[in-house]
């Protein structure tokens, strides 16, 4: 059996799969994501591991002495400092952290031909702004670190006692060397950073080390297990999917919302809008995929949802009892800064064009529609970057609702083809699940997982309300420049 771990930002899912593909067993655990100042977003590591106990132990049950190989994904970018051992200097870094915006401009003072091996858009949750503002502020802790690690490899650290990190983590660093396929010396030395806290690189579907004793107690698993190097969580969500060749599109939809698609030559995006990372997989198979990568997905709705004091019963209920267009309200999901296609970390939310009238339906509907509608910016940039996206696949565990499908389908207008229920909320976990048996020598390569990918359904349609959003979504294009006197990316 195979053991796939997810270490999201707010939950980590452990998936038991039998190497057939089969799933097993499930389980699953939350994590608060603290702000202790404005724009900053950051998650004690040892509550990661604690979720990672209940998690495991619920999704394997009494058969964890049958368990052969572990795989990781997780949350990309962030920053977690760690001693030799795996021991947190301070608080996990995420993604959604806006502190280091003001020294995106180091990036730009940049030659050229430095900026250009990047291949992608400046983003201040990356790994290479988090390190220039630690060195700056936090100066003892960056003295005193050992490594700068990816929220997946901190997890295998702990494991193991190993330290890697592997190319579809690295790339999205803004330390990575894209076409050349490795850490940027140049880059990190014209930054001033340390070249010794980033981890050497090994393949996604590697052996990265063995679980420890201490480790292997805690979970309920045997010592000596096979663990994987792993993947970043979109990565991991391809290869879980079965997206392993140029085509197909996957919108992904959790705490945040990424669409992606693999692609099999290197090809940034000429307007750095969109991102290009490394694969989970290597030649034959596609080794790049292209993402749009939006910010504020269920994370806003989350928030939305505790502000007005609702249920997501009331959620469903309230909002769809309104019809399309919330009456004239429009939400800007921008909580926590955009990317694409703004790139923007300065970027804030807000409700307009409340009256009287309004109601607390008007309000949920409106932060539906603004998440709908962020996605379909994203997509619009995705297929201005060469991407082809006659129909999406629908994955991600804030995809199951069918309401939900329906406006999505509307907003973006093209079918959404949702892969089963039992993987759509698990992608990740699965493609983790499929690099422990790679590691294991269970696969022989990446390809051959092929044979178990799930079928995605039937697709579903815009329906006829999809010619009601056009309206609202363009007002929506027209509030962020209006707000914020820009329209280009900072």
């Amino acid at each position: 059996m195979l053991l796939g771990l997810d270490l999201g930002t707010g939950s980590v899912k452990a998936l038991l799969m039998e190497t057939s593909g089969s799933i097993l067993g499930e389980g699953g655990a939350s994590y608060p994501v603290r702000s202790p100042r404005p724009g900053w977003a950051e998650t004690d590591p040892w509550d990661w591991w604690e979720a990672c106990i209940k998690a495991v132990r619920t999704a394997v049950g009494e058969r964890g002495a049958d368990v052969s190989a572990l795989g990781l994904s997780g949350q990309m970018h962030g920053v977690v400092l760690s001693d030799a051992a795996d021991r947190p200097l301070r608080s996990a870094v995420l993604w959604a952290d806006t502190r280091s915006s003001g020294l995106l401009c180091r990036y730009r003072a940049l030659e050229a031909g430095l900026f250009q091996v990047l291949a992608n858009p400046l983003a201040a949750g990356m790994a290479g702004p988090i390190l220039l503002w630690l060195r700056e502020n936090e100066p003892e802790e960056y003295r005193a670190a050992r490594w700068a690690l990816q929220p997946k490899d901190w997890l295998r650290l702990r494991l193991t006692g190993e330290a890697f990190s592997e190319p579809s983590d690295a790339s999205a660093t803004l330390l990575y060397d894209l076409e050349a396929n490795g850490w940027s010396e140049a880059v990190i030395e014209a930054l001033g950073l340390r070249g010794d806290l980033l981890l050497p690189l090994i393949a996604s579907g590697a052996p990265a080390g063995e679980l420890s004793v201490e480790a292997a107690g805690s979970l309920g698993l045997p010592a000596g297990v096979t663990v994987a190097a792993g993947a970043g969580d979109a990565a991991a969500a391809l290869l879980g999917s079965g997206l392993l060749e140029p085509g197909p599109v996957q919108l992904t939809v959790g705490t945040g919302g990424q669409i992606f698609s693999p692609c099999d030559s290197f090809s940034p995006d000429p307007n750095l809008h969109t991102h290009l990372y490394r694969a989970a997989t290597a030649e034959p198979v596609a080794p790049w995929y292209s993402m749009a990568a939006m910010q504020n997905a269920g994370l806003a709705l989350v928030w939305v949802r505790r502000l007005l004091g609702a249920s997501w019963r009331d959620v469903y209920k309230e909002a769809f009892s309104v019809p399309p267009g919330a009456g004239g309200v429009t939400f800007l999901p921008y909580l926590s800064g955009e990317r694409t296609p703004h790139l923007d970390p300065e970027a804030r939310g807000a409700w307009v064009g409340l009256g009287l009238d309004h109601e607390r339906g008007h309000l949920l509907r409106a932060a539906l529609e603004g998440v709908a509608f962020a996605l379909r910016e994203g997509l619009e940039a995705l297929e201005e970057a060469g991407v082809e996206a006659s129909e999406l696949r629908l994955a991600g565990g804030g995809t199951l609702r069918e309401p939900w499908r329906k406006l999505l389908a509307d907003v973006l207008g093209r079918p959404l083809r949702p892969l089963p229920d039992e993987v759509a909320g698990n992608a990740s976990a699965r493609g983790a699940a499929l690099l422990a048996g790679l590691a294991a020598g269970v696969y022989a390569t990446a390809a051959e997982t092929l044979a178990l990918a799930p079928e995605p359904g039937q697709g579903l349609p815009p329906g006829n309300d999809a010619a009601a959003y056009d309206a609202p979504y363009a007002r929506y294009k027209e509030l962020y420049p209006r707000l914020y006197g820009r329209d280009q990316p900072m």
